[in-house]
């Protein structure tokens, strides 16, 4: 590594290019920085090996301990090791087949309507008494759910994206560099709207104020912030005891976005409706980079594997009759 420019710049650097090319590297950013802490605990001096990168791929502060674990993190310090080698040479790019693929998607949790229920329920319950925080809690949880939005996206929402007359929501610049507008349900739009009313009690409004806010301390005003919005999620998903149905460790967050854009597709199958005509639709909604991300609910989400299986059931059957 060259004395004059530091790991930690580098990366800097690698992460503001990849910025500029509308990438969204929060997680990125974190785990990278902690690669560069982890490389100068071990006073290492020269150019970025492979065993270096490895060992730093297992060491997991969460102790998971999986091949797949590994994988993914080491597929992450590869892409900035690539980069790299463009102004450090000697660096070395580790193989992918290291730690073996890096696994892909797994099934979320699917909510049913209940549980849904439940979940906002328990955010009306939410303390302290008297505060914007169980309205706002409320209303987060209410408009991934009904409008399949990224937990980042309805956090970064103003004012001025929310319009009532039309019920339309503008999502600015989200994780692919995209804007787009979403129509809302009209009961949707009645929910955050009784929302905005209460909130303004508390909170000046203009224009750029955070649509969704936080209501404590030195915070007051200001924009949830995701780790609220996950540890609030968490603490009342433990105290629910909901049984988990997908393939993570428990249910999460972001399952209420993976669950609009299921039950959309299962009540166009309901209507008759041509899911593979809708899907390009979908996608653009959900502001997926790729169509590929829209199609992978048809193979790993089990509700809607059992509609394809009833409907391939039905042409063979089809397919009997003419034969006989």
């Amino acid at each position: 590594m060259s004395r004059r420019i530091s790991l930690q710049t580098r990366i800097d650097d690698f992460l503001a290019e990849r910025r500029r090319l509308g990438f969204e590297l929060r997680s990125r950013d974190t785990l990278l920085s902690g690669f560069a802490r982890y490389v100068a605990s071990r006073h290492h001096r020269g150019a970025l090996t492979v065993e270096l990168m490895a060992d730093w791929a297992r060491h997991d502060k969460r102790n998971r301990e999986t091949p797949g674990t590994w994988a993914r993190r080491l597929e992450r310090v590869r892409l900035f090791a690539r980069y790299l080698s463009q102004f450090e040479p000697d660096t070395e790019v580790p193989d992918e087949s290291i730690f073996g693929p890096v696994p892909g998607r797994v099934a979320p949790h699917i909510y049913r309507e209940d549980e849904i229920v439940e979940l906002l329920a328990a955010a009306r319950q939410l303390g302290p008494r008297n505060s914007l925080r169980p309205a706002t809690y409320e209303a987060l949880f209410g408009l991934m759910a009904s409008s399949g939005l990224r937990v980042s996206e309805a956090i970064h929402l103003r004012d001025a994206d929310v319009d009532f007359k039309t019920g339309m929501l503008t999502i600015r610049q989200t994780k692919f560099a995209k804007s787009r507008q979403l129509p809302m349900h009209p009961s949707t739009v009645e929910a955050m709207a009784r929302y905005r009313r209460e909130r303004v009690q508390q909170v000046p409004s203009t224009p750029d104020t955070p649509f969704l806010v936080s209501s404590r301390g030195r915070r007051l005003g200001q924009a949830l912030s995701a780790r609220q919005a996950h540890r609030v999620f968490t603490a009342l998903r433990n105290s629910l005891g909901w049984v988990n149905r997908g393939a993570h460790d428990a249910p999460r967050l972001h399952d209420l976005r993976h669950t609009f854009a299921v039950r959309r597709m299962m009540l166009w199958h309901a209507d008759g409706t041509d899911i593979e005509q809708m899907m390009l639709a979908l996608s653009t909604y959900m502001g997926h980079a790729k169509i590929c991300y829209t199609y992978w609910y048809l193979t790993a989400v089990p509700e809607l594997m059992a509609l394809a299986g009833g409907k391939f059931e039905r042409f063979a059957d089809l397919s009997g009759d003419c034969d006989a």
